[in-house]
């Protein structure tokens, strides 16, 4: 029986080591804040990560995977997880909580919220990581805190730029507050008018208490943020031949643009939004924007040659007889006309021109630029060029030579497959919502022609046979761009069938090492039974002779 005790406690103490190394992956812990994992969800929408099944990588990820990139936990059911380590949690339809970073849950998915009403969720393939309002797409069930989060109780907290007090674990709002001898005004949406001068959280366990750093790049500065930070901002990037406004304190529509065509051509994330850069913004090796003069007065004085020219030779047939004379004349000047319509110069990278600003608006109009048009030609914009050329069978280069430029302005030209998918689903929209929270699902290739007009600014409504199969022919084409794609991506994004096989080969490996090791610890216990019973057995016939 003792033996028996034994082989019970060793099986069981297998399958415990056996299970924790096969699915410890699964459950990785790590850490972080309500409002550090809120703006690493806001900026993964601001940098158009996609969606892919089971991924956890920055840039690609599903609904889970997006949290899990930042701070771990448990991926495969984070609600239940956060419930039985008793974290708060509760229903959306009695309100969520002013809390940066919470967890949102329904069936099957997912998301964060930001604040103000505000969410992000990886949504799918078709629509990547989405920032949208709570009530729209998504039916969120409930709210709750996750376990690998750590979220204020009371105190100030930083995010995305603006400073928030929490009290009795929640963001104030609408009113003033007198802290260490100064008074604090908090708008609707919570933002403190004053920048503290000492951020450290009056709760040990929520956060760790810090002050402001001297530096000024430990801030982020977007549009609608003011101040002389800004200033800065702006002369730096008058300095540097990015922004010609007025430098007036104020990060607006036009300083935002600028600072997106400085990061381009620094080679940093492109999402308008100043924060650690700034160290490039202010180094040294900040890089310099072209002039967008200098392509114009190039054409200019090329026109004026060209025009010089022309009067020479007239002059010189002038001994020619008139009807002669006015024939070359003509010819000459529709020669000239001529060179004056090519001599412009096809935009190259490093430019910086209101031609590279029109150029990345066509991109963006059949989407391949997935950002708002700096007009500085960069990397983001090279790739958005081979993006085209690959599709519409053009060497990919990444340079808009005449070819491209000729396919760009053509009628044949086929979109981005991702973004024409939204052009094949039917608009389907809540009646108390409005226009800007439509959400598409698949539609009649009527309303695509239509959607499709309205994107590329005709304004027009096209319905009719004529309308289907001009959908109908972009939709071939984009189809075989999309299968030439897909074949090269295939090798990197493994697809959902892929991922579970996998998972499955991980439990059949487990499955069998556990039945390896019970049936070799089985098969010693036997051996040893078998030889006492045998030694038993041997002793008892020894007996049974002297006795007879």
């Amino acid at each position: 029986m003792h033996r028996i005790k034994k082989l019970t406690a060793v099986i069981l103490s297998t399958l415990t080591v056996s299970s924790v190394c096969v699915f410890s992956g699964l459950n990785a812990s790590a850490s972080g804040t309500g409002a550090g994992l809120a703006e690493y969800c806001l900026n993964a929408y601001n940098q158009g990560w996609s969606y892919v099944w089971g991924g956890t990588e920055p840039g690609a990820v599903d609904c889970s995977g997006l949290i899990w990139s930042y701070c771990g936990g448990n991926r495969m059911s984070m609600l239940s997880d956060a419930q039985e380590n008793g974290r708060d949690w509760g229903y959306v339809s009695s309100g969520v909580p002013r809390v940066h970073g919470l967890g949102l849950s329904r069936p099957g998915h997912v998301g964060v919220y930001i604040e103000d009403g505000m969410e992000v969720d990886a949504r799918g393939s078709d629509y990547g990581v989405c920032y949208q309002e709570i009530g729209g797409w998504n039916n969120w069930d409930c709210w709750f805190k996750l376990t690998a989060v750590s979220y204020p109780e009371n105190g100030w907290e930083e995010f995305n730029g603006n400073y928030y007090y929490y009290e009795d674990g929640e963001y104030i709002v609408n009113t003033s507050r007198t802290i260490d001898g100064t008074t604090y005004y908090f708008d609707s949406k919570g933002h403190s008018g004053t920048t503290p001068s000492d951020i450290s959280s009056d709760d040990d366990s929520s956060s760790k208490k810090k002050k402001p750093s001297s530096d000024s790049s430990s801030s982020f500065y977007r549009r609608g943020s003011q101040g002389k930070e800004v200033e800065k901002i702006q002369e730096r990037l008058a300095e540097l031949g990015f922004y010609d406004g007025a430098v007036d304190g104020i990060f607006g529509k036009a300083t935002e643009q600028a600072y997106r065509a400085f990061q381009e051509a620094a080679g940093v994330m492109v999402d308008g939004i100043s924060g650690t850069d700034r160290e490039i913004l202010y180094s040294d090796d900040a890089p310099y924007a072209k002039a967008k003069e200098e392509p114009e007065e190039t054409v200019e004085e090329d026109t004026a040659k060209a025009s010089e020219e022309t009067e020479e030779k007239v002059d010189e047939t002038e001994a020619a007889d008139e009807e002669g004379t006015v024939e070359a004349a003509e010819d000459q000047t529709t020669d000239v006309a001529f060179e004056e319509e090519t001599t412009a110069p096809v935009p190259v990278q490093g430019d910086f021109s209101d031609a590279v600003y029109e150029m990345q608006a066509k991109l963006a109009e059949f989407g391949y630029f997935g950002i708002e048009p700096t007009g500085y030609f960069g990397d983001y914009t090279v790739d958005a060029i081979k993006a085209f050329q690959l599709c519409n069978n053009l060497d990919v280069t990444g340079e808009m030579d005449e070819a491209t430029l000729a396919a760009l302005n053509s009628d044949d030209v086929v979109y981005n497959p991702s973004f024409l998918a939204l052009f094949e689903e039917e608009v389907t929209t809540a009646p108390d919502e409005e226009t800007e929270d439509i959400v598409y699902a698949p539609a009649t290739a009527d309303s695509a022609v239509a959607m499709t007009n309205q994107s590329a600014g005709t304004g027009t409504n096209t319905t009719g046979s004529g309308a289907a199969s001009t959908v109908s022919g972009t939709v071939d084409k984009t189809n075989k761009a999309a299968d030439k794609a897909l074949q090269n991506a295939a090798s990197v994004v493994p697809d959902a069938e892929s991922a579970q096989v996998k998972k499955a080969a991980n439990i059949w490996i487990w499955l069998v090492l556990t039945i390896i090791v019970v049936s070799a610890v089985s098969l010693v216990f036997l051996r040893k039974t078998t030889r006492k019973n045998r030694a038993q057995r041997t002793n008892t016939k020894s007996q049974l002779h002297t006795r007879w």
